[in-house]
């Protein structure tokens, strides 16, 4: 094993502070009747004893329980429990991975402020900066990968924030979050990451100098692929637009029983975690010793450039990667797809099932194409099933691709 794998797999590369926070030893369960599992206050409004105390909570609305709108126990519950994972101030938990991320843009950024796109993001976040762009008066640029010096190159007078995912979205490439926050910190930008596929246990973006992250907690937080949520991360200062305006006024909070299903999900987390990484390395190990297979995207298998920056700024892996068929076309693609069992057609990710899908769809080649990213490519989520059936199934899928149509 050399140093980079013993640093990596180093005790499940959770801290002690992680586990604790994660399983809730700590919860004050003298507060629900000694309730191992938390409440769940499902409610619309909250009444107040008279008119003088709904006067003065009115006030205090961001602090006071009035409206589940604004606040709810069960809520705030998982909002303190990700913001102790990611050692951040102050979270706000929303409806959906896409409602975290509207709701940062959207909350910090003005008519005719300029928006960077740093490395392969989500593809509905850039949809929405474009939707932005057309609508408000935002304007963007985007930086396909980590390149500081063309980030340097890219930042104008009106630059309000450099957006990021690490690793990417599809590519899974790894930037450098020190050096952007640096970059950022010396032109007075903001920072925000979408740090969904390591997680807070693998990586934490604000103690590398990152202002704001952002969850879409339907993945790997929750975990059972039953509910849709999001999160934003940060300090109470730059908290204050994305609570008065992106939470409050649109809307789109996250409700009481979906919380209560985050914070199940949050529970076995780590061991979850665990069992991702080590499914995945395996099926990595497989697929790098196939001729029918190249470029195989994970950071296990990264460049030594890349590897010196994880070493840096991770502790872990998750199980979201892809690779290229050898000479693919979209009939390949679908063939390869078609012919698995386990791995399900699935467009999300970081649930328990494993899946399996392309951003080949057919009609959109001459895309790809333009963007650089391969015919062939396959992107897999590695679940909880016993690795031996993964293989076995992917290997079923390859000798499918040989077979005469």
């Amino acid at each position: 094993m050399t140093r980079y794998e013993s640093l990596l797999l180093n005790n499940g590369n959770v801290s002690p502070e992680d586990y604790v926070t994660c399983s809730g030893i700590n919860e004050n369960h003298e507060a629900y009747f000694g309730a191992v599992a938390p409440p769940i206050i499902q409610t619309s409004l909250f009444v107040q004893a008279n008119y003088q105390q709904y006067c003065d909570d009115m006030q205090q609305e961001t602090r006071r329980y009035i409206y589940s709108r604004g606040l709810n126990p069960t809520v705030q519950m998982a909002e303190e429990r990700l913001a102790r994972l990611e050692g951040g101030e102050s979270a706000r938990c929303f409806a959906s991975g896409m409602g975290a991320i509207s709701a940062v843009i959207i909350g910090h950024l003005n008519h005719g402020d300029h928006i960077l796109l740093v490395n392969q993001v989500y593809g509905p976040a850039v949809e929405l900066v474009k939707a932005l762009a057309h609508k408000y008066g935002i304007q963007f640029d985007v930086v396909p990968d980590g390149d500081v010096a063309l980030i340097a190159q890219k930042i104008k007078p009106n630059t309000r924030m450099i957006y990021t995912e690490s690793p990417g979205t599809m590519t899974m490439k790894v930037v450098d979050l020190r050096a952007i926050a640096s970059l950022a910190s010396h032109h007075g930008i903001i920072t925000a990451i979408d740090n969904t596929w390591p997680t807070p246990l693998y990586q934490k973006p604000l103690s590398l100098g990152f202002d704001i992250v952002i969850h879409s907690c339907t993945k790997y937080l929750a975990g059972h692929s039953d509910i849709l949520a999001g999160a934003v991360i940060t300090c109470a200062e730059l908290m204050e637009p994305i609570r008065d305006f992106s939470h409050q006024l649109l809307g789109g909070v996250l409700a009481p029983f979906s919380a209560w299903l985050l914070l199940r999900g949050l529970r076995t987390l780590p061991i979850r975690m665990q069992a991702h990484q080590q499914n995945a390395i395996a099926v990595l190990e497989w697929l790098n010793r196939r001729d029918d297979v190249e470029n195989i995207r994970h950071p296990w298998l990264a460049s030594p450039q890349e590897k010196e920056i994880i070493r840096r700024q991770m502790s872990g892996f998750s199980g979201l990667f892809s690779f290229e068929l050898k000479h693919a076309d979209f009939h390949d693609v679908k063939r390869f797809i078609d012919a698995c069992r386990v791995f399900k057609v699935g467009c999300s990710w970081g649930g328990y099932e494993s899946l399996i899908i392309s951003p080949n769809r057919g009609y959109n080649q001459a895309a790809l194409d333009e963007s650089g990213i391969s015919r062939g490519l396959i992107r897999l989520s590695i679940g909880q099933e016993p690795v031996s059936i993964l293989i076995n199934d992917l290997d079923n899928a390859f000798k499918a691709l040989r077979m005469p149509i």
